[in-house]
């Protein structure tokens, strides 16, 4: 009977350690669709979310925004914008002031903390973005946004319709409470993701660019696809307007050439990198950091997921293996809390799972 129990021990202990056994980049990853939502711009911004919020549990959602700020915003930074936010308006221009207005009222928490959530994400994401082009000349953009926080962000990622008079004027993927999009699409025009590229004493030079009224890098692209009548006007908005934070932005078009990786410093464009089919440049992957430079060989996304789109081939490049490829480790990690594929050429095929680690 010992020996029975022994062996069935010794076979349910297997079972148990056989994932360990396995390769690590094999680890089983569950997705799921986001929360679905329509907001409408024709109304006032500080109502624009109510009905959004009432899909939550508000309680969840006051933990979640001080755990987020605690743990991401230093003390300091949280003395000097805590009260000057109180004079939101001085600061922030509409529709985003009014947006953080409504969301805190109807939220009961401090406008000065919801000034510093958004803030807070600015700081830290760390992404993987792919725009490619296939043997038809169709444009597809995918990515993967990697966050701290995934227990808490995971709960709160939600898909966005933002409405004008009654129609989608854009779409985006973000985390409740917090009004930039780093993933969005404007139908049959553009897509734009963003990467964080870190440039050291990040909120200084943040809240430096926010007394001066600089925009918000997320912010900009939410602008940018309300406003942009074409992926040329919305790449010279995303070169051109000043920001708080160095970024990458990655925009892909509706048609054949259009796609690039911007990548930027608080004032200006320092390096733009558009596809270039005919010279091989059918793709451009970006993670966070320079292109023209080897990434750290701790975070090093880039070299798989070239690895990847060159073994998938530009004719074989399409939504589904792109996902594919975003859905390989280490491009998808313990970090990553969704991913998104969307082309602006056929803007129903916009997807974004949550990821998670099983």
């Amino acid at each position: 009977m010992g020996r029975l129990r022994g062996a069935a021990w010794s076979a349910a202990t297997l079972l148990l350690l056989l994932p360990l056994l396995c390769d690590p980049r094999a680890a089983a990853w569950r997705p799921g669709a986001p929360f679905h939502c329509n907001v409408s711009l024709d109304v006032a911004p500080e109502q624009r979310w109510v009905q959004v919020m009432r899909h939550f549990d508000p309680a969840f959602l006051r933990s979640a925004l001080a755990q987020v700020i605690d743990a991401a915003v230093p003390k300091w930074v949280h003395a000097v914008i805590r009260p000057i936010a109180e004079e939101i308006e001085l600061y922030i221009p509409q529709p985003f002031a009014g947006e953080i207005r409504g969301l805190c009222q109807a939220l009961g928490v401090n406008v000065g903390d919801g000034v510093l959530l958004n803030m807070a994400y600015e700081s830290t994401a760390y992404c993987t973005s792919i725009v490619a082009q296939d043997n038809n000349g169709n444009i597809y953009h995918g990515r993967n946004l990697d966050y701290p926080f995934g227990d808490v962000l995971r709960k709160v990622t939600i898909d966005v319709d933002f409405l004008k008079n009654g129609k989608v004027l854009y779409q985006g993927t973000t985390f409740f409470g917090y009004i930039g999009l780093w993933t969005g699409q404007s139908p049959y025009k553009f897509t734009i993701s963003g990467d964080e590229r870190d440039n050291g004493k990040w909120w200084e030079n943040a809240i430096a660019a926010f007394l001066n009224r600089d925009t918000p890098v997320s912010w900009l692209v939410r602008t940018v696809l309300a406003e942009a009548e074409s992926f040329q006007v919305a790449a010279r908005m995303l070169a051109e307007i000043p920001i708080i934070a160095d970024v990458y932005y990655i925009i892909g078009g509706a048609r054949p050439k259009e796609g690039m990786v911007i990548t930027r410093s608080r004032r200006r464009a320092v390096d733009i990198w558009p596809l270039d089919p005919a010279s091989g440049g059918w793709y451009r992957v970006e993670t966070n950091y320079d292109h023209w430079k080897s990434p750290p060989p701790f975070d090093d996304r880039r070299t798989p997921a070239i690895r990847a789109m060159n073994a998938t081939g530009q004719k074989n490049i399409n939504l589904e293996s792109l996902y594919n490829i975003l859905s390989m480790y280490p491009v998808l990690n313990n970090r990553t809390i969704y991913t998104t594929v969307m082309s602006a050429g056929a803007p129903d095929k916009y997807m974004t799972q949550i990821r998670f680690l099983a």
